[in-house]
C-alpha cells in the first residue's frame, strides 16, 4: 500500500538559534498544537532539547475525543539544519515527520515533510480522504499561525500545505 505524504513550506522572520530552539524542544509541542487535540506529553517533557534515539510518549485525541497513545522516536539530529521523528506505536501504520531548517535572508525557511500510512488498507486509504487530510491540513495551519504569532508574519506569505 503506498504512503501519502504532506509538505509544508514556511518562512520565518527570526534567527534560526530561535526557530531551533522552538522546535527541539519536545514540551513546545504543547504551544504548537491545537488544544482540541488534547495533546498530553506524558515522557521526555523536561529535555530541553532533542537528540537521536529520544523516545516521547503521548496521549492525543485527534478523533471524535478517542484517545490514542503515540510514541514517536527521534530518530535522526543534525543541529540546527534537520531532525526526524518516527512512530513507533500509534495512529498510523506508518508516520515520519522531516523538519527542514534553512537561513534566508532575513528569516529561515522551515520545511516539514510527512510521510504516513493509514492502517485498515482501503478503509484506511478512504478515511485519508475524508478525515486525514483535512485534520492534518487544520493541525498545520494551526501551527503555521502559531508561528506567525511567535515570530511575526513573513510579508506576502500564507500557509500552502500540498499532499499527494
Amino acid at each position: 500500500m503506498a504512503a501519502h505524504s504532506l509538505k509544508m513550506v514556511q518562512k520565518i522572520p527570526a534567527g534560526l538559534d530561535e526557530v531551533w530552539e522552538l522546535f527541539s524542544n519536545p514540551g513546545n509541542l504543547l504551544k504548537l498544537t491545537p488544544a482540541y487535540l488534547g495533546l498530553r506529553i506524558t515522557s521526555a517533557g523536561d529535555h530541553a532539547i532533542i537528540f537521536p534515539g529520544q523516545i516521547i510518549e503521548y496521549t492525543v485525541r485527534p478523533l471524535w475525543r478517542i484517545p490514542f497513545h503515540w510514541i514517536t522516536e527521534i530518530r535522526e539530529v543534525d543541529h540546527r539544519k534537520f531532525f526526524m521523528d518516527v512512530q513507533r506505536k500509534g495512529p498510523y501504520r506508518v508516520w515520519e515527520h522531516s523538519h527542514y531548517f534553512k537561513e534566508i535572508g532575513g528569516g529561515v525557511e522551515m520545511t516539514d515533510m510527512i510521510r504516513y500510512q493509514n492502517p485498515l488498507g482501503v478503509l484506511g486509504r478512504m478515511a485519508n480522504k475524508v478525515l486525514v487530510q483535512k485534520r492534518l491540513r487544520q493541525i498545520f495551519e494551526y501551527r503555521y499561525r502559531q508561528v506567525e504569532d511567535l515570530f511575526g508574519k513573513w510579508e506576502s506569505q500564507q500557509a500552502i500545505i500540498h499532499f499527494s
